[in-house]
């Protein structure tokens, strides 16, 4: 069968997808806009750069032209492309899979293709439970269980999306798991003792010291401060654990100071790019994300899992339901709660790792039962 899937850019967690879905199915993707270095420090790394992983090899793909006259991925308008009304209508393609609604982009490949009696699939984690003002919340109640119902089939990527489709009165009959993925041999077969041992000999960390790792941007939604605050709580616990950051961002500053007015040790790793962030993973005895509902997912929890290493979530993070269900593998504390946070930390701490525990929870949130989905749908859904 033709699949075509519309994207906004292309992103290091969604090429190994398409590859694995590139394998089992005639597929185009569409990117809607070409970002740049400056981009990527735009939206909150701090550093410009570019992935030093491959993004765009193993499956076909096509960079529309962006007509925007702001060209950008943080606003509705910054992604314009006209072109892909023929695209579409001359592609012969049997269903479009949008990741997401967020752009004009989207929504001028929603209305070609139900135009054109293309069936229409989407795919993004929204959950209930990301912030939003009582007016959006009110516009959205009226508006989205008529708008999604475009929408010939949902991939739902894990639970609290899932209540999200539900609360809409999306037809049950219409969803298809499709879990949030990661490459999780990439990083299992990257993340190995010679991995954890190179990090912890440059930073100067003995073999035996627990470290906690935060991975992310340094944003006031990832809580970065929460991470520090949670790891002096363990500390007070007595349990002799120090912090680790791989990442960049506007509050390094603010959590530099923090950590040395609360006593913690840390190692800032600085922003990281993807072909270094397995190290990091092995270098940790735990990762901790503290996001506020904003982090819709958290993918690095997959990773780290992927790596072997256990995660502690806020439960907030959208996969906290997902990837935190059995203790040995991830745990969950009150979002802003750091004392419960240094709790879950230190019983964390406390067990003996339980490798084959995490394999079994990251397993499911692999590319082939995303992949998997994704074919489902497809080939489920009504034509025109």
């Amino acid at each position: 069968m033709k699949l075509a899937i519309v994207a906004s850019h292309p992103v290091q967690y969604y090429a190994p997808l398409f590859r694995t879905l590139a394998q089992q199915l005639d597929l185009t993707v569409f990117y809607g806009h070409r970002d740049s270095s400056e981009d990527q420090a735009r939206a909150g790394f701090g550093v410009g750069f570019a992935w030093d992983v491959d993004l765009l090899s193993g499956y076909d793909h096509v960079f529309l032209d962006n007509t925007a006259s702001n060209p950008g991925l943080g606003r509705f308008s910054g992604v314009d492309t006209p072109e892909i009304g023929d695209r579409l209508r001359s592609g012969g393609f049997d269903g479009v899979l949008l990741l997401g609604w967020y752009l004009k982009s989207f929504i001028q490949a929603l209305v070609v293709a139900k135009r054109a009696g293309i069936s229409v699939m989407v795919r993004g984690d929204s959950q209930l439970g990301t912030p939003r003002s009582s007016l959006k919340t009110l516009v959205k109640s009226a508006a989205y269980p008529l708008f999604l119902r475009q929408f010939d089939a949902a991939l739902v990527v894990g639970e609290r999306n899932r209540a999200y489709w539900r609360h809409y009165g999306y037809p049950a009959a219409r969803m298809f798991d499709s879990p949030h993925c990661i490459d999780t041999a990439w990083f299992a077969e990257r993340a190995t003792p010679a991995a954890r041992a190179a990090v912890r000999d440059r930073f100067a960390i003995a073999p035996d010291t627990r470290i906690a790792l935060f991975a992310g941007k340094l944003l006031e939604f990832k809580r970065p401060g929460d991470f520090i605050a949670g790891v002096a709580a363990a500390r007070a616990r007595g349990v002799p654990v120090e912090a680790m950051i791989a990442g960049s961002g506007p509050l390094e500053a603010e959590v530099r100071a923090q950590a040395i007015a609360l006593g913690v040790p840390l190692h800032m790793l600085g922003f990281c790019n993807q072909s270094e962030m397995p190290g990091a993973y092995a270098a940790a005895d735990v990762l901790v994300l503290p996001s506020t509902g904003r982090e819709t997912w958290g993918l690095v929890a997959n990773e780290a899992l992927a790596s072997g290493c256990p995660v502690v979530l806020s439960d907030a993070v959208g996969s906290a339901p997902d990837l935190a269900t059995d203790a040995r593998v991830g745990q969950t504390f009150p979002l802003g709660d750091v004392d419960a946070c240094g709790q879950r930390l230190a019983a964390m701490l406390s067990l003996s790792p339980d490798k084959q525990a995490v394999a079994e929870i990251s397993t499911r949130y692999s590319l082939d039962a995303a992949a998997q989905g994704v074919a489902r749908a497809l080939a489920a859904i009504p034509r025109s």
